[in-house]
Order: C-alpha cells, then sequence, then structure tokens
C-alpha cells in the first residue's frame, strides 16, 4: 500500500506534467497567432495597422477575432490589395454585436 508520501509526489509529477502541456499549448496557439498576424499586416495600410495596433492593445480578443476573420478572407482570395483603414471599421462593426433599442412608452 502507497504511502502519503508516495501519493504526493504522484500527484505532484501529475501535476506539474499538466501544466507543462498547457505552456506548451499555449505557445503553439501563440505562435500560430503570431503566424497569422505576420500574414495579415501585409495587407495593412498604415492607417490600418495604426488602428489594428490600438485595437489590439485596448481589446485583445476583438483583435483577435479581427486577425481571424482577415487571415480567412486572404486565404480564401476575398482580399487581394491593401487593406483600407474604412474596410477595417466596417469589418469592426460587423463583429460588433447587435445592440437592441429599447423603446419606453408612457400611457
Amino acid at each position: 500500500m502507497p504511502t502519503l508520501e508516495e501519493i504526493r509526489k504522484r500527484k505532484l509529477e501529475e501535476l506539474m506534467q499538466v501544466q507543462q502541456q498547457q505552456v506548451h499549448e499555449h505557445a503553439q496557439v501563440q505562435q500560430q497567432v503570431e503566424k497569422m498576424e505576420s500574414v495579415v499586416r501585409q495587407f495593412f495600410t498604415k492607417e490600418a495597422l495604426a488602428r489594428y495596433g490600438n485595437l489590439k492593445a485596448a481589446h485583445q480578443e476583438k483583435a483577435l477575432q479581427l486577425l481571424l476573420v482577415l487571415f480567412q478572407a486572404i486565404q480564401k482570395g476575398q482580399i487581394r490589395g491593401k487593406i483600407e483603414d474604412e474596410v477595417l471599421k466596417k469589418v469592426l462593426e460587423q463583429l460588433a454585436p447587435k445592440k437592441k433599442e429599447i423603446n419606453i412608452k408612457r400611457a
């Protein structure tokens, strides 16, 4: 029958393996994001690149969504030229959730 110390040691080793696996997976995802970003950045104009940089600093999740949408469009061949700032604004508007208007009427 294993002693308490052996059980603790085994549990600690399992936790360390899980943590190493998570770190490895995070590194892989980060590497993929960097590859996508390097491809998409080539298509940005100077103004669009500045807007993307601001968005990335303020809202990382939205920037990642935008990056994914643009990367997929580039891969499909839907984007051939430069991505202007106005185009970037339109894509961001489409990604934003629709706000529901609430009208209160008094009787």
